[in-house]
């Protein structure tokens, strides 16, 4: 083992931790034994600490490179070692075509953060395969992996992915369906004529998401119907929220989005 990553290995806790971050110091700094050594880390990951591994993934940017496509994969897939999620989400940043079926199978796993890095990383892929059980994740009994599906259907960003968003915003599974509003905002010019005509639906619920949605989507066509709403839609959700009070920081969502554009 090169001298450098013996630190690594050490039995103290706070040692390696230690010895670890000096690496990532030198590797921001452009040394390239630290970035060589950084990469060793996630090829050889069995001989080190879980911990090492994944707080070395965590700066992935700074050594990232095809050459660990391989041990990606193998730990990957790798269940005894316990570090999926943040194996997958590196997969997701490098680009890894080849996880795709290991990642879908992820979305399945029982532990909710790496179904979160699943989806994170498919989305990252752009997967038109993993569309389908992405939609499968919108129903997930935790609200954090349901956002991520949502996020990566986004970024997808297929008619498909919108279908399923949308049929997954119509059915208002769950009273909180900010993140679906998030990601169906994304969409732009192809669901603003959607989220208009949910501004009138007979469900307060909807025309509440449904003004946020409006808002986030930058669209300046969005104004006039949240100027209305603001004015007089008082009526109230399950939670006590109004549509009104949606529809106001939907406006002032929409200005902000405004103010950061070149002009």
């Amino acid at each position: 083992m090169p001298e450098e990553l013996q630190p690594l290995t050490g039995p103290d806790r706070v040692l390696r931790g230690e010895a670890l971050d000096r690496l990532v110091d030198l590797a921001a700094g452009g040394d390239e034994r630290a970035v060589q050594a950084l990469r060793a880390v996630v090829a050889g990951y069995r001989q080190f600490d879980p911990e090492i591994y994944t707080r070395g993934l965590n700066r992935l940017w700074l050594f990232g490179d095809a050459t660990l496509e391989e041990p990606l994969l193998v730990a990957l897939a790798d269940e005894q070692y316990g570090c999926q999620a943040w194996t997958a989400r590196a997969c997701g940043q490098l680009g890894i075509r080849a996880a795709e079926p290991l990642l879908i199978d992820l979305l399945e796993h029982p532990d909710g953060l790496t179904r979160e890095s699943a989806c994170q990383a498919l989305g990252n892929l752009s997967s038109s395969a993993a569309i389908q059980p992405l939609t499968r994740r919108l129903d997930d009994p935790a609200e954090f992996v349901r956002a991520a599906a949502s996020e990566a259907l986004a970024d997808i960003g297929s008619d498909d992915a919108l279908t399923s968003l949308w049929a997954a915003f119509e059915s208002r599974r769950f009273s909180r369906a900010g993140y679906l509003a998030s990601a169906l905002a994304r969409f732009g010019p192809a669901v603003f004529e959607r989220l208009v005509q949910a501004t009138s639906h007979r469900d307060p619920e909807m025309r509440f998401w449904a003004a946020r949605a409006l808002g986030a989507s930058g669209d300046e066509r969005a104004a006039e119907v949240l100027t209305r709403l603001a004015s007089d839609d008082h009526s109230t959700t399950g939670s006590g929220a109004r549509v009104s009070t949606a529809a106001k920081t939907a406006l002032k969502t929409l200005r902000r989005i405004h103010e950061r554009e070149p002009r």
